[in-house]
């Protein structure tokens, strides 16, 4: 792959993933020991996941939109021309 990217390897991304796995996790056993309140419970610790790692990223700690692919609107005379393949 052309560049570097850190294909969301951020303390944003990390600390969302790992408390949406927990209430995965918890969601999971609370169901199969059929406990309604208990699996809620977890699928809101899931959706927290999503809400703090969001709200890192706006505090800075997730990836920068440095990549050419979430870069909209360019310039045109910065694109190279397209050129076949022999």
């Amino acid at each position: 792959m052309a560049g570097s990217s850190h294909h969301g390897h951020t303390p944003a991304a990390w600390t969302g993933v790992i408390i949406a796995f927990i209430g995965f996790c918890v969601a999971g056993a609370f169901m199969v020991m059929a406990q309604p309140v208990g699996f809620w419970v977890g699928i809101a610790l899931t959706l927290l996941g999503a809400v703090v790692g969001g709200i890192m990223r706006m505090m800075g700690l997730g990836q920068k939109d440095e990549h050419p692919v979430h870069q909209v609107g360019s310039r045109q005379e910065d694109r190279e021309p397209a050129r076949a393949e022999s």
